[in-house]
């Protein structure tokens, strides 16, 4: 996923703790609702650790996958983890270095709002894809569905009211189905489709919910990690009381994410 407004994305293991693990049941939702057959040659742009790209490679019989990202990182935690015939270039999600219509289908999981040029991006991938070829992607709900991200930055915010411009719902606005439609619709791609695509983030504890705030990736673990002790420990304090609890210590959260696509 690539790196936006100082954001730190670069370590595997701490991202399929943070996102990672609730991306990849997004993206067997996802694959499924494209509807694409066997044999098609998928392109996954801003790959991250892998979820989408092997989640095509398992469940999508393509004849070529490759996932793109810019983290070396990443890619190596998506190169160890992917079965065939994936595989992964570390290269730019704006501009990959690949040739017009060489693919039946770019995708994305989760990066664009990671991207300095959204528009930019959305117009390349559509010159990617042959004819009828499909372009799609997906994003979080960061304004309304993504339950346990909606719950930290609340809680941050009422504890500390600077904090509201670092929340990715005001942060990037590409989060909704109006916006996305018309980024894809002025890329010139047609029979443009948004859908909600929502599964649960149960997680087992608190500590399940808390740990991965503290590794220092992405917008609210790098807020945690800049937060002096005492505000750090206040913050972790004021969510335990914020977030709903089953009696056996489960946290059941959901989160939703837009999906799109449309074609060449």
């Amino acid at each position: 996923m690539d790196d936006r407004r100082g954001d730190v994305w670069a370590t595997g293991d701490a991202y399929e703790r943070y996102m990672g693990r609730w991306s990849r049941p997004v993206a067997e939702r996802f694959t499924a609702w494209l509807g694409l057959p066997d044999g098609a040659r998928w392109l996954d742009v801003g790959c991250g650790t892998g979820a989408l790209t092997a989640t095509v490679a398992a469940r999508c019989r393509p004849r070529t996958v490759v996932g793109l990202d810019r983290s070396a990182g990443f890619v190596a935690s998506a190169r160890a983890a992917a079965p065939a015939p994936a595989h992964f270039v570390v290269a730019d999600a704006g501009a990959p270095p690949v040739r017009d219509g060489a693919f039946d289908a770019v995708v994305s999981g989760l990066a664009l709002n990671f991207l300095p040029e959204p528009g930019a991006a959305v117009a390349a991938w559509a010159r990617l894809v042959r004819p009828g070829g499909l372009v799609a992607a997906y994003v979080w709900d960061y304004a309304e569905g993504m339950e346990f991200l909606r719950r930290f930055w609340d809680t941050a915010v009422a504890l500390d009211p600077s904090a509201a411009p670092l929340d990715e719902a005001h942060r990037f606005p590409f989060c909704s189905p109006a916006l996305l439609r018309a980024l894809w619709t002025e890329a010139g791609l047609t029979e443009v489709t948004v859908t909600p695509i929502e599964v649960p983030t149960v997680f087992a504890d608190f500590a399940d919910f808390w740990q991965p705030f503290l590794a220092g990736q992405g917008p609210a673990p790098g807020y945690v990690a800049a937060l002096p002790p005492p505000a750090r420990n206040h913050l972790r304090e004021a969510l335990t009381r914020a977030i709903p609890t089953r009696p056996n210590g489960s946290i059941p959260l959901t989160a939703r994410t837009w999906a799109i696509k449309g074609r060449r």
